[in-house]
């Protein structure tokens, strides 16, 4: 029976993924994905053949991945960043019970946490925490809980997913949480676009990144109480005493 990979293919330039996800691409016949990612690796694997389901066609995209695995083929499942982090590693391993005659092997890739981090500077140098703003999946209450309790504790947060047309207003509110334990000083960055054409990053505080305009492509990166601009880069001390 076949081999399905589940693969992180980093943020989406070709050169950010890495040798072990390229190696896993080029050994498949069959790359399946969401629509916007397999338009970002189809030009570098053009040989191969390619299955696509839109946004919330998660549990289908599976099922084919499987049925195609089930042919004999190896099948790479692609998804952007990394695959357990907000990615198909956990639903492809939930619905590989129903397949236990294809292996599974999960393929790491760069999430936009540690992509944005190094456009920013060195903001995730110590404890962090990161934080999806979209309530597609998770309830608004539980989102709310862990920015305040993120925010009490004084980790570094880094936020996925934080505005788009339903929820324009969700990082204005995730601003307002985190401001009942953070300073409004607290040096903040973004960055769009990480690793694709158009790459931005912004420093601002706290305050001003209430205000900010941003969208599903935007990383939000909110500092600790330490954390400081050096030289125009959003820096975290690691903890050393005379640092």
């Amino acid at each position: 029976m076949g081999k399905v990979y589940v693969v992180g293919i980093g943020p989406g330039e070709y050169e950010q993924m890495t040798m072990r996800a390229a190696n896993a691409l080029n050994s498949c016949d069959v790359i399946v994905g969401y629509t916007v990612y397999v338009d970002l690796v189809k030009e570098h694997f053009a040989g191969k053949e390619f299955l696509t389901t839109p946004m919330k066609k998660e549990v289908d995209r599976c099922i084919l991945a499987f049925e195609e695995a089930k042919k004999g083929k190896t099948v790479a499942m692609i998804c952007s960043g990394d695959a357990g982090v907000y990615g198909m590693s956990g639903l492809m391993l939930e619905i590989g019970k129903d397949y236990p005659e294809s292996e599974v092997e999960v393929i790491p890739g760069v999430t936009a946490a540690i992509g944005g981090a190094a456009v920013l500077g060195a903001p995730l140098i110590h404890d962090f925490a990161l934080i999806s703003l979209s309530d597609l999946l998770t309830p608004w209450e539980k989102i709310e809980k862990r920015l305040v309790l993120a925010a009490e504790a004084d980790f570094v947060i880094c936020l996925y997913n934080p505005s788009s047309k339903k929820r324009h207003d969700y990082l204005q509110k995730a601003c307002d949480l985190m401001m009942q334990h953070k300073s409004p000083k607290t040096v903040c960055g973004t960055v769009l676009n990480i690793g694709r054409e158009g790459e931005t990053m912004t420093l601002m505080t706290l305050e001003e990144l209430r205000d900010a305009k941003v969208d599903m492509f935007t990383t939000v990166f909110i500092g600790n109480s330490e954390t400081k601009v050096v030289n125009g880069k959003m820096v975290t001390p690691r903890g050393y005493k005379n640092v």
